[in-house]
């Protein structure tokens, strides 16, 4: 049997649990440091580092020659996580906990849905369909029943 899809499985529900638990503790960071800019900026220095010791003791090393060939929104990625954990660090004392994952999984799968349907960004193309729409719409659902709570 294959496991490989069950540990990866597990991983992003693990990275998700990180994510419920990333969001609380930069927002008490920015109360300290008086800014979700100045937070992001502990919390991506904190993260730089501990990808750095990681890598050293994988002993992993960047292939610099083969970036010469990447397209330019390559490159955007941390950009793409300062913007999320800027949010994060301002929503969480205005919306709470889980209003604020509740409204960024929303928006993660809505773009995602976009992203699969055309293939963007290099994804393989999975087109929307009614029952992805309607899986993406439960999750808004979702959004509504957290606010009434």
């Amino acid at each position: 049997m294959n496991f490989a899809p069950y540990i990866a499985m597990l991983a992003v529900v693990l990275a998700g649990g990180a994510t419920a638990l990333q969001a609380p503790t930069n927002a008490r960071l920015a109360q300290a440091v008086a800014s979700p800019v100045n937070a992001a900026f502990i919390s991506f220095a904190v993260g730089t580092a501990a990808l750095g010791i990681v890598a050293a003791i994988l002993h992993t090393r960047p292939d610099m020659v083969a970036t010469r060939g990447l397209p330019a929104y390559a490159w955007f990625g941390g950009l793409y996580g300062a913007i999320f954990v800027v949010a994060a660090a301002w929503a969480v004392p205005r919306l709470g906990v889980a209003m604020t994952i509740t409204l960024m999984v929303a928006g993660q799968l809505l773009l995602s849905l976009v992203l699969d349907h055309f293939g963007a960004l290099g994804v393989p193309q999975n087109p929307i369909s009614l029952t992805r729409v309607a899986g993406v719409a439960l999750v808004i659902a979702g959004v509504l029943l957290v606010r009434r709570g």
